[in-house]
């Protein structure tokens, strides 16, 4: 959006209206369903080139002292900052595992090495969705670069949709892509120097030109792509260019995901954590809400359904290639989850409003539970609904999909009113 909001009064804030595949229920026990030696603890923003969040500069509504709501937000914000560094380490640490299978796969190209890389790439891809929830309030995934600052990372991590004859053959071209460059040398810096330069769709890197590496173009309305592993075998000047190119973008989720785990560790002092928790609580609390609000009710409801319906199109679909789109709608909204409820009966944003406005903390219990159902009931693969016949059952769905996403969203910016801080969603 790129505006700058100062200082916002009550009056002013009143008028704004803003490792296999998973089948997963509609009520998600995460602690459950995740692999277990990843959950652990320990260790150490259309998306990417697109709008970064609402450029809010403050976040707590400034009202009198008849209607400033008293509360301490402190134990929240540090459960908070916790978790997100948690997040980050268990996504950096699943991407690892992601790293290994390829290696195991270029080591021994056969199906079923790429099968196994395939399935630890949906596997990481669930640590990383959870994760989204931190995203659209200028923190170290999505913040715009400055002179004493590089720009986040997520345009490089996760952005889509994807021109795959950018990266390598495709139907009709057998020869496109940097893979058939010969003359450019397969490098982490000329792969990030040829990433949406032109174009926004031209993407060279992160999760998604993974996904298309591993699977190739998703040409079924029915399935998911189908490459064969012999796209990988050794010997061939453009296979070994393939090959190096995989691993090269393994290497680089991994590194990001490292960095943005140190940006929110809160033991060092020149962290991102470090002044995320010596901010004013409530300018935290507003940080935390507008990142889910936004995530709900523009980036999942507008830009991942509402276009992939408008345009019926499979390249609209967030996670084409492996048709694994339902999964990222379902834990986007397990991230959510995890961020409003807080983890393991803690501190959260939902135990403070449900002191301050019980029932409006009760009719935020019903909009989760609805958003759950509707997603939950998306048609798996993706692709179905994209072909389905306007007016039918399973575009009813996912338009009911849309609705239920942007009443979370709206229900989000009311709770963040009755906690005095601001929350702007799009649309909403």
């Amino acid at each position: 959006m790129g505006r700058q909001l100062k200082v916002w009064s009550a009056v002013g804030a009143s008028a704004l209206v803003v490792h296999a595949a998973i089948a997963a229920p509609p009520a998600l026990d995460i602690a459950r369903t995740l692999p277990a030696g990843v959950w652990a603890q320990g260790g150490e923003g259309g998306e990417g080139g697109g709008e970064a969040g609402t450029g809010i500069s403050q976040y707590r509504l400034l009202l009198d002292a008849a209607s400033d709501p008293v509360y301490d937000a402190t134990p929240v914000v540090r459960a908070y900052a916790a978790e997100v560094q948690r997040a980050y380490r268990r996504s950096h640490d699943s991407a690892v595992l992601l790293r290994q299978a390829i290696g195991e796969f270029l080591a021994t190209p056969d199906a079923a090495h790429l099968a196994a890389a395939r399935a630890q790439w949906i596997a990481a891809r669930r640590f990383y969705l959870l994760t989204e929830a931190y995203r659209y309030y200028d923190g170290p995934i999505d913040q715009a670069a400055t002179e004493t600052r590089a720009e986040g990372p997520e345009a490089r991590l996760n952005a889509w949709p994807l021109n795959e004859a950018v990266i390598d053959y495709v139907e009709g071209d057998a020869d496109a892509g940097l893979v058939h460059a010969l003359d450019v040398p397969i490098t982490r810096d000329s792969i990030l120097a040829r990433d949406q330069v032109t174009d926004e769709a031209d993407v060279t890197t992160g999760w998604h030109a993974i996904e298309f590496l591993l699977w190739g173009q998703d040409l079924s309305a029915t399935g998911p792509g189908n490459r064969p592993a012999s796209d990988y075998a050794p010997g061939d000047a453009v296979r070994e260019r393939r090959r190096l190119y995989l691993a090269t973008l393994a290497d680089q989720v991994v590194d990001d995901l490292d960095a943005l785990a140190h940006a929110w560790d809160a033991g060092r002092p020149d962290s991102y954590a470090a002044q995320f928790l010596a901010l004013e609580p409530r300018e935290a609390i507003g940080r935390m809400l507008t990142g889910i609000a936004y995530l709900a009710g523009y980036e999942m409801a507008s830009e991942r359904l509402a276009v992939a319906l408008d345009s019926g199109m499979q390249e609209d679909e967030h996670s084409c290639f492996s048709d694994t789109t339902w999964q990222d709608f379902v834990w986007d909204l397990a991230g959510i989850k995890r961020v409003y409820y807080g983890v393991e009966d803690g501190p959260s944003p939902a135990k403070l409003l449900a002191q301050l406005r019980p029932q409006l903390a009760l009719d935020m219990e019903r909009r989760f539970a609805q958003a759950e159902r509707a997603l939950a009931a998306i048609e798996n693969p993706f692709d179905r609904m994209l072909a389905a016949a306007p007016g039918s059952p399973e575009r009813e769905t996912a338009e009911a999909a849309v609705t239920a996403l942007q009443q979370l969203a709206a229900g989000l910016r009311d709770s963040g009113r009755a906690l005095g801080v601001l929350v702007i969603v799009p649309g909403v």
